[in-house]
C-alpha cells in the first residue's frame, strides 16, 4: 500500500480541470483505503495538445494529443496510474495499459454560454458561436445553418476571456467541467440531450494503469463505478466502429433506467447538412454488442455517399 514515503503517483494534464479530476482521483482512493491525502502524489504532465491550442485538433492529431505523453510516462514507470476526462481517449489504448476504473459520471449535457444571449435560439442570424468541438460545430450548424461559426480551443478560463474580448457571441463548454470546478452558473443553461445528443462517454472521467500491477488494479477496484462503467462500455463501442469507418462528427449517449441499458447515437456531416441517429436497448452486459450494432445500422443508412468531403 502508497504511504507518504513511497506515494502513489497520479499523472494528469495541467489545467484546473484535469487536476480537479485528479484530485476527486485521490480523495476518492484515500476514502476507500483509509489512507492520507498525502500518501498520493499529483504529477502534471503537459501534452502536445496542451501546448499547440492555435489549430483544430483534427489538423495536428486528434484526440491522442491529450494522452500520448501521459501514457508514455506512465508505460515508464513514472507514474503509477493516469486520470483522463473520457472524451478525451481515442478507442484504442498502447499495449500494456488498461481502463477499468471509472468514477461516477457527472452531468452529460452541453452548456450554452454566452455574456449577450440565454439560449441557442435566442442568437440572431450571422452571431458568431465558438467552438473546437467537431460535433458541436455539426449539431449547430445542422440546427441553425444561419449562424457563423469559428475555432474556439483553449480550456474554461481561456474560453470565457475570449467571449469578453467579443471572439465571439457564444459558445458551448461541458456541464460536468463546470461542475467539477464549481462554476456552474458559467452556463446560460443545460442544453438537454434530445436537443444536442452530448460526446461519446461526456462527463466521465477514467483512470488508467499498467496491464498486470496487481496493487493498482485493486487500489482502483475500490472506486470503480459500475454503472458508470455499463454506459461507457456501449458509447466507446459505437465509438470504435465508426473510427475504423470515417472522419465524421459523432454523439453518443447510454443511459440505464430500471436495469435496462438505452442507447441512443448520432452521425452528422461536418458541415450539418444532414444527421443520423438510432437507438438500442438491452441488458447491462449487452453494451459492447449494442455499440456495434448501432454503429452498424447508421453506417448503413448513411451510405456510400454520406461522407463524401470529410
Amino acid at each position: 500500500m502508497p504511504d507518504p514515503t513511497r506515494p502513489l503517483k497520479i499523472g494528469t494534464r495541467g489545467s484546473m480541470l484535469a487536476l480537479a479530476q485528479a484530485h476527486e482521483t485521490r480523495d476518492r482512493l484515500s476514502a476507500a483505503h483509509g489512507l492520507p491525502t498525502d500518501a498520493f502524489e499529483i504529477v502534471v504532465i503537459k501534452t502536445t495538445g496542451d501546448r499547440i491550442t492555435d489549430r483544430p485538433l483534427k489538423e495536428i492529431g486528434g484526440k491522442g494529443l491529450f494522452t500520448r505523453e501521459i501514457e508514455e510516462a506512465l508505460l515508464a514507470g513514472q507514474i503509477d496510474i493516469a486520470v483522463h476526462s473520457m472524451k478525451d481517449m481515442p478507442t484504442l489504448q498502447p499495449e500494456g495499459l488498461v481502463i477499468d476504473c471509472l468514477l461516477p459520471r457527472e452531468d452529460v449535457r452541453d452548456a450554452f454560454v454566452s455574456p449577450h444571449f440565454a439560449s441557442i435560439p435566442d442568437l440572431p442570424a450571422g452571431t458568431v458561436v465558438g467552438t473546437s468541438s467537431l460535433r458541436r460545430r455539426a449539431q449547430l450548424a445542422h440546427r441553425r445553418p444561419d449562424l457563423r461559426l469559428v475555432e474556439f480551443r483553449g480550456n474554461v478560463q481561456t474560453r470565457m476571456k475570449k467571449l469578453d474580448e467579443g471572439v465571439a457571441a457564444a459558445t458551448f463548454l461541458a456541464m460536468a467541467g463546470l461542475s467539477r470546478l464549481g462554476m456552474r452558473d458559467v452556463a446560460r443553461n443545460a442544453i438537454d440531450p434530445a436537443e444536442m445528443l452530448p460526446a461519446v462517454a461526456q462527463g466521465a472521467i477514467g483512470v488508467e494503469r499498467r496491464q498486470g500491477d496487481a496493487i493498482a488494479a485493486s487500489l482502483l477496484a475500490a472506486i470503480h463505478h459500475a454503472d458508470t462503467g455499463y454506459r461507457i462500455t456501449a458509447e466507446r463501442a459505437f465509438l470504435l466502429r465508426l473510427d475504423g469507418s470515417c472522419q465524421t462528427p459523432i454523439a453518443g449517449l447510454a443511459e440505464i433506467r430500471d436495469d435496462r441499458l438505452l442507447l441512443r447515437g448520432e452521425i452528422l456531416r461536418p458541415d450539418g447538412s444532414a444527421a443520423i441517429s438510432g437507438h438500442r436497448e438491452g441488458g447491462l452486459d449487452e453494451g459492447a454488442i449494442m455499440g456495434a450494432d448501432l454503429a452498424e445500422e447508421l453506417l448503413g443508412r448513411a451510405g456510400a455517399g454520406f461522407f463524401d468531403g470529410v
